[in-house]
């Protein structure tokens, strides 16, 4: 596995589709970005489990 991966996820404001950078150096991580459509913060909860990464996004004002 590579240290970053791209995934895409649906963002929990405007549903697009965007691109998302996971580090794979990390089992699990938790941090906020900026959708690249509506610009509203995501949180990415990230957990990678050998090979396979479990990612979800949720609206900053869920948390």
């Amino acid at each position: 596995m590579l240290a970053l991966e791209s995934r895409q996820i649906g963002c929990p404001y405007c549903c697009e589709m965007i691109e998302v950078q996971i580090d794979c150096s990390l089992d699990q991580q938790q941090y906020i970005e900026d959708c690249s459509v509506c610009c509203r913060p995501i949180t990415l909860l990230v957990a990678i489990d050998g090979e396979e990464i479990s990612l979800s996004a949720q609206r900053d004002d869920d948390c």
